[in-house]
């Protein structure tokens, strides 16, 4: 009898062990199919990165657990979180700002980074955003002990409904032990990586229905003057393009901006992959499964980093973005806007390049006299101020010699699209650069185009790095 007994064990176990695989397996073949039908596409190499990942066991029962509920990857994932401050307001804001925090062993700036978001935004902005701090520790003294003094300093933010701070119990969490050593990283440095992805995955999801856009931070950043509001220019100038991630700073996982509505997959897939890269490296391989193949980095950056010790072993991380500025109010508007050219384009660097605070450019071949570059607006606008640059440090040849910049209106359709029939010359290029005050001023009307008109031929080809418009109505908080 005994014999019987032990045989039905092991059976047990057999049928244990060899189904966990096959649910990882299964789920991680339903993520790859919702992310094919939903988007369309998806780009080769991700198709080859999903594939080596998916052939790596996954070793975790509970890691099971947590996604046993996953045939719907645009659902929230099922956590239940422990509000240490504040609760979610009924109304949705324009911006969530999400921090995920755990105990430094040197030094601790998450007080300062929480300042200053709200210190430099004006009150109009403040009742647009709600911040939500994730302590991610898993000492839960220390965590008191911290929401103590946050709920000291900024109450009347707890109060207002612009600050939350939440807890992920460590139930929730996958397992952290016997991870994968992949990239030959130390079995500590591999266990620190994957439970950020963790921390982050459970912030993004509570985050999902909060507001509008979602913007992540580390815990030991500075903001530059009025932020959101060049958050909203920038938005606003993208209105009719497609993209899943902005990125406002070139630092780690530092001024990241995404829709709302991609947060549970964004959750969703950290959780799937977080043992097997750093939490920025996935994020590379999320936009790309979502057929976003280029990086869009804005200048100026609008975040910091101001932390001197890493969160990882306290070690020394010195990092800064040089092209960060305290202020950024003065960041061009550019409305939304179809691009056209017949100058003859150089590879991929097309027109739309130029036309955004993207560190990019158009490049083209030699003009000729009558070649043009216009711009024609969705809307007519007022515009106060109009900047074109030509050429680059490395190409100071490139630029346009002898140019107008005029102003149009009367819409027409044509057989290339919708232009202008009436233009009015503000003025001439010199040494390869323009710039236009009091726009608004001078021409009576609203502007339906912006043309740049090559006025005689040149040998060297054209880049035209940067062409930036203000308006005199600001988007609306």
């Amino acid at each position: 009898m005994r014999l019987v007994w032990k045989s039905l064990d092991k059976m047990r176990c057999f049928r244990k062990r060899s189904t966990i695989p096959f649910l990882v397996v299964l789920i991680t073949f339903l993520l790859f199919i919702n992310l094919y039908m939903e988007d369309g596409y998806v780009l080769e190499e991700d198709k080859r990165q999903l594939r080596e990942t998916s052939m790596h066991p996954l070793n975790s029962e509970r890691y099971v657990h947590t996604f046993k509920d996953l045939t719907n990857f645009s659902g929230t994932i099922n956590v239940t979180y422990r509000y240490l401050a504040g609760t979610p307001l009924p109304r949705k804001k324009y911006l969530t700002i999400g921090l995920s925090s755990v105990k430094r062993k040197r030094g601790n700036y998450l007080m300062e980074t929480i300042k200053s978001i709200f210190d430099q935004s004006s009150y109009e902005e403040l009742k647009e955003i709600v911040v939500v701090v994730h302590l991610a520790d898993f000492d839960l003294a220390w965590c008191e002990s911290l929401v103590q003094e946050i709920s000291r300093k900024f109450a009347h933010h707890i109060i207002a409904g612009r600050l939350l701070v939440i807890h992920a119990p460590e139930e929730y969490y996958p397992s952290l032990e016997g991870l994968k050593r992949n990239y030959n990283d130390p079995d500590d440095r591999v266990r620190f990586r994957s439970k950020q992805n963790v921390d982050y995955a459970f912030l993004l999801n509570f985050c999902t229905n909060l507001s509008h856009f979602y913007m992540m931070l580390e815990d030991d950043v500075r903001c530059s003057r009025n932020f959101l509001t060049a958050l909203k220019k920038v938005i606003t100038s993208r209105e009719g393009s497609n993209w899943v991630t902005l990125e406002f700073s070139k630092l780690g996982y530092i001024g990241k901006l995404y829709h709302s509505q991609d947060l549970p997959r964004l959750a969703h897939f950290l959780l799937m992959f977080y043992q097997e890269m750093p939490c920025d490296w996935l994020l590379i391989h999320f936009r790309g499964l979502l057929a976003q193949k280029d990086v869009i980095r804005f200048k100026p950056s609008l975040f910091q980093h101001m932390g001197y010790y890493s969160s990882y072993k306290g070690a020394e991380n010195k990092l800064k973005d040089d092209d960060f500025e305290e202020d950024s109010l003065d960041l061009p508007d550019n409305p939304p806007a179809t691009l056209y050219t017949n100058i003859n384009v150089f590879e991929s660097y097309d027109a739309s390049k130029a036309y955004s605070s993207v560190d990019e450019y158009f490049w083209g071949k030699a003009p000729s006299t009558g070649d043009f570059y216009v711009i024609v607006f969705h809307k007519s606008t007022k515009i106060s101020k109009i900047k074109i640059i030509t050429g680059t440090d490395d190409r100071q040849n490139d630029i346009l010699r002898h140019g107008a910049l005029e102003v149009g209106e009367k819409l027409v359709g044509t057989k290339k699209g919708r232009q202008c029939s009436s233009y009015v010359t503000l003025g001439e290029f010199k040494n390869g650069n323009i710039e236009v005050q009091d726009v608004d001023r001078k021409i009576s009307f609203d502007i339906e185009c912006v043309r740049i008109v090559v006025s005689a031929s040149q040998k060297e080809w054209l880049i035209i790095r940067s062409i930036s418009l203000w308006t005199t109505q600001p988007p609306n908080l």
